[in-house]
């Protein structure tokens, strides 16, 4: 085999290489998207989850702690 076939064999197959390369990259450009989408979207949730739960944390009554005496019902009925 000749060089220049030798060489030309060798372009052939960094040319299809090449658009191999670039489909993979394509591919995961958009995996990469439809991910960063995802953990967007997760965020948002888990930020909401969050708001629901100050705000429940907010109404809970602070006057007595839960294990104080005043607060067990054998004594309220004294």
């Amino acid at each position: 085999m000749s060089k220049t076939q030798e060489l030309a064999d060798r372009v052939e197959r960094l040319l299809l290489r090449h658009e191999e390369l670039k489909r993979t990259h394509d591919l995961l450009a958009q995996q990469l998207n439809a991910v960063t989408l995802e953990r967007d979207n997760l965020r948002s949730r888990l930020n909401a989850a969050r708001g629901r739960i100050d705000s429940l944390l907010q109404r809970l009554p602070t006057d007595q702690p839960a294990d104080s005496p005043s607060a067990t019902p054998a004594q309220e009925d004294e």
